[in-house]
């Protein structure tokens, strides 16, 4: 049963596990975890997301949906503002979140389903819905938000695969399909618990069993001994077949094992190097305002959380450089109101998609910093990993 709170932290009497308690007393100390400086924040950097959020506050729309009904595209618009600490019903653009909430609790669909486009992406949109509706959560208490989050995360349990992943399509069945449908799930989970809400342990622990299998040791089998794979290079691939390799998922398998507290897991620092690599290759790209972000809105997502929350040198070295393209790339034409403070997300999407897309993650990365969300406020929770080990 996961269950809901009444407030954000408190789980009015209920028993919780000590390391859900470090979770929340770090979660009511925000004060504590604020920028750390201008190799975080900038000038510039803050100029470059209150453009962005403008330009998101200007083109959402009377219906709060940016005229998309792609519930996943509405749930970054959501969190580009809550990642700025910007809440429902409150401050500059409270109306704003306002809105964009209410649609998404409003097209939730009685058995917790958060999707109302093709099927084919129901847990897409899902996890990545679910997952924002549990930092608002988090973040306020509102109570409208405690039935359709129960219910949603009811459902990513219910769905899980038996090999543990997850398909495209809201259903159980034995075989997951592939990683970045298991980041999304472990995404809206992580934020259950950090809301204070109960998530079984076994779904937890056959989420990491499946993302381990998604990784591939280079010349070697991926069913060789571990201690053989960790002499070699690898990383994490799409599918647990020898799928395509990508900073995406290399990013994404990270995200997967920090969410659940596997920090020592000796993949997270051979995929970690990937993704530095490749930072250091968009360091100083000579494209200006063009609205081109310095990778894919897909790929920037989880490469900037991925930094995060290793933290520490990888942290400190390459997220300024990440920060200082995201603003270098973003489109600057004060005369075209349409247009001034906005990126696009590349790969397949173009129009209104692409630039909510590509804005919501730009401002995102940007906010980033500021520790607003409850899921980048909680830093290392010790605990965590024997509380979740599928070993």
């Amino acid at each position: 049963m996961l269950r809901p709170v009444v407030h954000p932290f408190s789980l009015q009497n209920r028993p919780f596990p000590g390391w859900l308690l470090a979770a929340i007393c770090v979660l009511i100390l925000p004060q504590a975890a604020l920028a750390q400086g201008e190799w975080e924040l900038t000038p510039e950097s803050e100029a470059a997301l209150d453009r962005g959020l403008d330009w998101l506050a200007k083109n959402q729309g009377p219906k709060g949906n940016w005229e998309s009904n792609d519930l996943g595209l509405v749930a970054m618009g959501t969190l580009a503002f809550l990642a700025d600490g910007h809440a429902p019903g409150r401050g500059k653009y409270g109306r704003t979140v306002e809105r964009a909430v209410d649609y998404l609790l409003t097209n939730a669909k009685p058995s917790g389903l958060l999707n109302v486009a093709d099927a084919q992406r129901d847990m897409y949109n899902h996890g990545l819905a679910t997952f924002v509706l549990g930092q608002a959560h988090g973040m306020t208490g509102d109570p409208r938000i405690n039935s359709t989050l129960d219910r949603s995360l009811k459902l990513i349990a219910n769905t899980q695969c038996e090999d543990g992943g997850w398909d495209y399509r809201a259903r159980r069945q034995d075989h997951g399909h592939d990683l970045s449908l298991a980041v999304m799930q472990a995404k809206a989970l992580r934020s259950a618990v950090d809301s204070g809400l109960e998530v079984p342990p076994e779904v937890i622990q056959m989420a990491i069993a499946s993302v381990r299998d998604h990784y591939e040791p280079e010349g070697i089998s991926r069913n060789a001994p571990e201690t053989e794979q960790m002499k070699r290079a690898g990383q994490f691939t799409y599918s647990r077949n020898g799928g395509k390799s990508s900073t995406a998922m290399a990013a994404a398998g990270v995200v997967c094992l920090q969410e659940f507290g596997q920090y020592d897991d000796w993949r997270i620092r051979k995929n970690m190097d990937i993704i530095n690599a490749k930072i250091e290759e968009v360091k100083g790209r000579e494209e200006r305002h063009n609205g081109k972000l310095p990778f894919d809105a897909y790929t920037l997502y989880y490469v900037g959380q991925a930094l995060y929350q290793v933290g520490g040198d990888d942290w400190k070295r390459s997220y300024p450089i990440l920060r200082d393209q995201v603003v270098a790339s973003q489109v600057i034409r004060p005369d075209s109101p349409r247009d001034h403070g906005k990126w696009s997300a590349g790969a397949h999407l173009g129009g209104m998609p692409s630039e909510l897309y590509g804005t919501a993650v730009g401002c995102f990365i940007l906010a980033m910093p500021n520790r607003y969300l409850p899921i980048l406020q909680e830093g290392r929770i010790e605990g965590l990993s024997q509380q979740f080990n599928s070993n």
